[in-house]
């Protein structure tokens, strides 16, 4: 064992044993779509006064903060996503009326004075508790009610009841809140308070009254609530004098702030009012069982893909390909653990990927064994572990180039996508990172090792990569003259984007609500309902316009445009006549202003998808080269969106997932492919390049065959066993792949042909003797790995 080879296989065990650990101790963070629950979108608007920007969007969140913890749910997660967004997510959470109706209202603050310590109010004095949803409740009370019903018991910070009276100030009073350091008077984190020119004077009469008490008397207080909760509940200064108060711009809170707590007591106190309104763009809720059959779907989709690819490449390669297929899983271990050590939230889309890139991950194995086959058949006598070894070194530039373009179409998801399309993007980009890793350090220690056995050296029939393959030898053996009239290659493409583009324009293009707006909701019944009786059920109910389909085993899909959370609720209970029990299944609601948004989003995401392919591939290779591979890619798109066209699929955020890894693929057949064109033709600089391009094309069929195959498997499996929400994806892959392999040998090379004959520049250099490459390093970089340079 070399050196290097040892460096590789301690680095390979101290990465596993890292990425069992974090298997073992720690677990996934699942997104709603897989956990169960309600995602809400909010957009805040600009009023006349105010511009809805980064702070007052802040300000914003903190109050519906205090809101939904007032819900009860669990782990409630509230984010800012870009300068005027807000992202709710409540998990379990099925019925989202009452959340939409708490983030929907007015915030109300009010300052109280405190009249001394509560006790536990008579049933009749409590307001009910619907009364909490209507922002006047604490402030107007009804004609009929008891003059007292506007005086408040509340726990106070420390959970102590206090009695309040009624509501002296409000927070539209409020000018600012400002949290500071008070480092002189040593009274640490503070909050000053700045009010308006009236309220500032109804403050000062507030503080002055409470100042006739004694110090530390609970009537010395004043109670600053916010929706019927105290936020702060501050002793008037012993300094204060009785009536004398506090002006507007003197007045501190002070106690034992951290900085986090003062900051966003300013922020209650100056937000407590939403500076802005807010509007539900976005809304979207999936039940616990669809999640949790999405997670034993994908698992099983994965563990049968993932053992017929293993399979696969055994029998192709023998023994290294065994160990490759160690290696694979290895790759699977060290993806899940790095998702997990991240703290990536893991999505349905992102579960996909995190499956589909396990077929894709023998990628670089196929690439490297196929090399090392071609130098044995190039010299019959030269050393298995030498073979190998030139077989890593030449293959290390397709490589490269092939997951340089997926990382590619994973960042563009990340950047351009929204939502669990983003969970792609990170799991995608994360796998190509592992395989990377799986195949260049664990895959071939294990081979080096392998190599240097006598018994796999002598027995070539065992590891193999000794003897060509099948497809080698017939291809060899038949060597088709596949561009001698290139150009018909190139009509057969055109005819098959005229189809594609016929279904588009006849058939058209049925956008999903994601991108038109409106909402889509699924249900299961208890009672079988065919669609004609569901859909009379509902007109009689007055949705009249909504469109039912089946969906699932036996589940119905309701698509409607303008639909509110009550009106869902009516829907639901429509069904339920006919149906029996009716359970939401999925549940998805965008407004039109965010349907148009991610619709243009989308097609922006498209352009700049093959604006950076044809920037990096011009980059890497010749120009001719690089727009050949961009109208491929152009081509696999049209005829992907065709195929779902004419089948009458929805196309959706998923299905746009789906289309940039096509586009990252088939980038990356085009990339192995005239990666080798490149080589040969610097080698016979010559001899024709049509003749270049078909030994290019038949020398690299095997690893096109191979890796399309483990692919495949992978797909195959996610179509049958992923169920809808899947299904569609897989099946916009398993086209993308078929008609990325057609068009990276049949359209990119033909078409790097016809641009070539009118191209001026001359061939690359050969390999070795590029711009600025010493003589003597060039013959160095040719040395066999195994021979020392010593000659007699």
């Amino acid at each position: 064992m070399t050196r290097a080879t040892a460096v590789r296989a301690v680095l390979a065990v101290a990465v596993l044993l890292v990425s069992v650990y974090i298997t073992l101790t720690m677990s996934p963070r699942l997104g709603l779509d897989l956990q169960g629950g309600t995602r809400i979108v909010l957009q805040a608007r600009d009023t006349a006064t105010v511009e809805a920007d980064r702070e007052t969007t802040d300000r914003t969140l903190e109050v519906l903060r205090q809101r939904i913890d007032s819900l009860g749910v669990s782990e409630p997660t509230l984010t800012r996503s870009g300068e005027d967004r807000i992202i709710v997510e409540l998990p379990d959470v099925q019925d989202p009326r009452q959340a939409a109706e708490v983030i929907g209202r007015t915030a109300q603050l009010t300052f109280h004075a405190v009249e001394g310590e509560g006790t536990d109010q008579p049933e009749e004095k409590t307001p009910a508790p619907e009364s909490t949803t209507d922002p006047e409740s604490t402030t107007e009370p009804a004609p009929d009610t008891d003059p007292d019903s506007d005086r408040l018991t509340l726990p106070d910070e420390q959970g102590r009841l206090l009695a309040l009276g009624e509501p002296r100030l409000s927070g539209a009073g409020v000018e600012d809140a400002t949290a500071a350091f008070d480092a002189q008077g040593g009274a640490g984190w503070t909050v000053s308070l700045e009010f308006r020119k009236g309220a500032g004077q109804d403050w000062k009469k507030l503080t002055g009254e409470a100042a006739c008490h004694p110090a530390g008397d609970d009537r010395r207080r004043v109670a600053i609530v916010l929706d019927e909760k105290v936020i702060s509940s501050p002793q008037v200064d012993p300094s204060v004098g009785c009536r004398a108060g506090l002006p507007s711009g003197a007045t501190q809170i002070t106690g034992s702030f951290s900085a986090d707590e003062a900051r966003d007591l300013a922020l209650l106190i100056k937000g407590g009012a939403l500076p802005v309104p807010v509007e539900i763009v976005e809304q979207r809720t999936v039940g616990p069982t669809l999640g949790a059959a999405a997670i034993d779907a994908s698992a099983q989709a994965a563990l049968i893909g993932a053992a017929a690819t293993a399979l696969f490449i055994t029998v192709v390669y023998r023994l290294f390909g065994a160990l490759a297929a160690v290696a694979l899983g290895a790759y699977g271990l060290i993806s899940y653990a790095a998702l997990v050590a991240l703290g990536v939230t893991l999505t349905l889309p992102g579960l996909a990927g995190f499956v589909l890139a396990i077929g894709m991950a023998v990628d670089a194995n196929v690439l490297v064994f196929e090399r090392a086959r071609e130098e044995c058949a190039d010299r019959p006598t030269r050393s298995l572990r030498s073979a190998l070894t030139t077989g890593f070194r030449k293959a290390w530039s397709a490589v490269a180039d092939s997951n340089a373009t997926t990382l590619i179409a994973a960042g563009l998801l990340f950047f351009l996508g929204s939502g669990p399309v983003k969970g792609f993007g990170v799991t995608l980009a994360i796998g190509v990172v592992a395989s990377m890793f799986s195949a260049l350090v664990i895959a071939r220690a294990l081979t080096e090792i392998a190599a240097n056995s006598r018994f796999v050296s002598d027995y070539r029939g065992v590891n193999g990569i000794a003897r060509p393959g099948a497809v080698r030898t017939w291809l060899v053996r038949k060597d088709p003259k596949l561009f001698r009239k290139s150009a018909r290659w190139l009509v057969v493409s055109a005819a098959l984007v005229v189809v594609a583009v016929a279904g588009i324009v006849v058939r058209g293009v049925d956008l999903g609500v994601e991108f038109t707006g409106g909402r889509l909701v699924e249900y299961s019944t208890s009672r079988p309902v065919d669609v004609e009786t569901a859909r009379d059920s509902i007109a009689a109910a007055g949705f009249g316009d909504a469109e039912v389909t089946t969906a699932g085993d036996g589940d119905l899909s309701v698509r409607t445009g303008k639909l509110d959370n009550d009106g869902e609720h009516a829907l639901r209970a429509a069904l339920a006549e006919e149906g029996g029990e009716t359970t939401k299944v999925r549940d998805e609601l965008i407004g039109p202003s965010l349907g148009d948004e991610l619709r243009r989003n989308a097609l922006i995401a498209l352009g700049v998808a093959v604006a950076v392919q044809l920037a990096y591939l011009a980059v890497r290779f010749r120009w001719t080269f690089a727009v050949a591979s961009v109208v491929a890619m152009v081509h696999d798109v049209i005829l992907v969106v065709g195929a779902f066209a004419w089948l009458g699929r929805p196309v959706d955020g998923i299905f746009l997932a789906a289309l940039l890894t096509v586009i990252g693929y088939s980038v990356n057949d085009s990339v192995v492919v005239f990666d080798r064109v490149r080589e040969l033709w610097g080698a016979n600089r010559r001899t024709p390049l049509d003749t270049i391009a078909r030994r290019a094309v038949l020398q690299t069929v095997p690893r096109t065959v191979n890796t399309g195959m483990g692919a495949l498997f992978i797909l195959a499996a996610l179509a049958v066993l992923g169920g809808d929400s899947l299904a569609d994806f897989a099946l916009a892959l398993l086209i993308g792949i078929v008609v990325g392999t057609w068009s990276s040998v049949f359209t990119a090379v033909p078409g790097a042909l016809a641009l070539e004959r009118s191209a001026k520049a001359p061939p690359p250099p050969a390999p070795g003797k590029g711009k600025g490459t010493p003589r003597g390093k060039a013959r160095a970089s040719r040395r066999d790995p195994l021979d020392n340079g010593a000659r007699v």
